[in-house]
C-alpha cells in the first residue's frame, strides 16, 4: 500500500509529467487560460492516462510479450490512446457542449500528447505490476491536471497585472511557466520513481 501511495505522489508531485519531464507542453500553454477548460481538459486527460495504463499494460504483458511482438508496442499503445481520446471526445460534446467548444483543437489532440505515450512507456520501461501501473496513470494525470490549473489560475490573475509590453502574451507565459517547474524541483528527491 505504502508503495502505491509514493507512486501516486511521485507521479502527480514530485515527477510531474508536465513540470518534470515537460510532456505535454502543447497543450499546458495552448489550454491554460481559462480555469473551466484547464480542468475540463485535465479530467479528460486523466481518464485517458489511467484508461491507456490499464489497457497498454493488459496488452503488453498478454499479447505483445508472449508472443515476442515488444516491436508492436509504439503502434498499439498509439491506437489504445486514440482509442479512448475518441471516446472522451463525443462524451464530452454530448455532455457539455461549452466545454467542447472552449477546448477546440486541444481535446483531439490528447492523440498525440507525448504525456500520455511518455506514461505507457515508462511504465513499461520500470515494469510496474498492473495495479502500480493503474496508480501510475491516475497518479500522471493528477499531475497534468494540477499543472494546468495552477497554470490558469496564475494567467487569469495576470488579466489584472502590469506586464510590461515586450513580456505580453507568450512571454509572461514562458516566464510563469518556467517558474512553476521550479517550484515543482523544490518537490524533487522526496519521492523518486
Amino acid at each position: 500500500m505504502k508503495e502505491l501511495i509514493l507512486i501516486l505522489i511521485a507521479a502527480s508531485i514530485t515527477n510531474n509529467f508536465v513540470l518534470t519531464y515537460f510532456l505535454g507542453i502543447c497543450p499546458f500553454i495552448g489550454v491554460s487560460n481559462k480555469i473551466e477548460s484547464a480542468a475540463g481538459l485535465g479530467i479528460a486527460t486523466t481518464f485517458v492516462m489511467t484508461m491507456a495504463a490499464t489497457v497498454t499494460w493488459l496488452i503488453y504483458h498478454y499479447i505483445l510479450t508472449p508472443f515476442n511482438l515488444m516491436f508492436l508496442q509504439y503502434v498499439t499503445f498509439i491506437i489504445v490512446i486514440a482509442s479512448f481520446v475518441q471516446f472522451v471526445e463525443m462524451f464530452i460534446r454530448k455532455v457539455s457542449p461549452p466545454l467542447y467548444k472552449a477546448l477546440g483543437i486541444f481535446l483531439p489532440l490528447i492523440t498525440t500528447n507525448c504525456a500520455i505515450l511518455g506514461l505507457t512507456l515508462f511504465m513499461v520501461l520500470r515494469d510496474y505490476s498492473f495495479l502500480e501501473s493503474v496508480i501510475f496513470g491516475l497518479g500522471a494525470g493528477i499531475g497534468f491536471t494540477l499543472a494546468l490549473v495552477l497554470m490558469a489560475s496564475m494567467r487569469e490573475e495576470l488579466v489584472f497585472s502590469e506586464v510590461p509590453e515586450p513580456l505580453k502574451g507568450a512571454g509572461i507565459t514562458l516566464i510563469m511557466a518556467g517558474m512553476l517547474a521550479l517550484a515543482f524541483m523544490g518537490f524533487g528527491g522526496i519521492i523518486s520513481g
